[in-house]
């Protein structure tokens, strides 16, 4: 098996399935003011179908989407032209999409991150905008919108069970602090054929997860730690889930001094 392989059947593996659920859509007003308490707006029928219909074919369809033409879409999926831009990422129970780097000629600055935990998926989506008119020496980047969407697969045989907001995401982190865990490591368009093993890491500190200066609590267990404003240097991005009582797992985004992404890395927590 490839490492395109693998790639692929993890996504088969993470995303098949009947998502639905509430989506809540945090985005910054006339004023340039973000408030992340209070959406702008709620979609409560968010669903995300996809299926497979043989190992190599599948059908995304999308339905109670906020920036789509009457809410929704329909994409294919093949295993040939998967991942072709090199922006999808998967381990196990945890994937998503991210920029590549910083581009001055795209539109926007985005991610899509979830994590799994039985027939749970946690969503965030991150959407970047420059500011404009771009001030002196090039565009400034500023988060504009936040999406969350806790999913429940609807094709489970059994609801899973219910899971606390984090919107006190300190309170969260704290309960956290000093577990133990592992951590995997995807390089973009180095796939390996293999799971990553993993390798053993240093303790949760909840001081290096909120480093930068923007950081929320959500439905689902889900917080999140951001730069506000993409700074001109090395930076992280940083997304957690409390997946229960005993599991916390943690994805971190790392761009490099040239704002290109030089690594995703999932830590699982796990209770000592």
């Amino acid at each position: 098996m490839t490492g395109h392989d693998r790639q692929w059947e993890l996504n088969r593996l993470n995303f098949e399935g009947r998502w639905c659920g509430t989506s809540r859509w945090y985005e910054r007003n006339t004023a340039g003011v973000l408030d992340l308490i209070t959406p702008t707006a709620v979609i409560e029928s968010t669903c995300y179908s996809i299926s497979f219909s043989d190992p190599d074919t599948g059908l995304w369809d999308g339905s109670g989407l906020r920036f789509a033409p009457d809410g929704r879409r329909r994409l294919p999926l093949c295993r040939a032209t998967y991942n072709s831009g090199g922006q999808c990422w998967q381990f196990r129970a945890a994937g998503g999409q991210s920029s590549l780097m910083v581009d001055e000629k795209q539109p926007r600055f985005g991610h899509e991150l979830n994590l799994f935990c039985g027939r749970s998926r946690s969503m965030l989506v991150l959407l970047y905008a420059p500011l404009a008119p771009a001030p002196a020496g090039g565009p400034l980047w500023r988060l504009q919108s936040l999406g969350v969407v806790p999913f429940r697969c609807t094709l489970a045989p059994e609801p899973d069970p219910p899971r606390p907001a984090a919107s006190d995401w300190r309170a969260l982190l704290a309960e956290v602090e000093g577990w133990p865990g592992e951590l995997e490591r995807l390089e973009p368009r180095h796939w390996p054929s293999t799971d990553p093993q993993p390798q053993p890491c240093a303790p949760f500190r909840s001081r290096q997860f909120s480093g930068n200066d923007l950081c929320a609590g959500f439905a689902d267990g889900l917080v999140c730690s951001l730069p506000e404003t993409l700074p001109a240097r090395a930076f992280a991005l940083q997304v957690g889930c409390r997946l229960d009582g005993g599991h916390f797992n943690q994805v971190s985004l790392h761009y490099g001094s040239q704002q290109q992404l030089t690594a995703w890395e999932l830590r699982r927590f796990q209770s000592p």
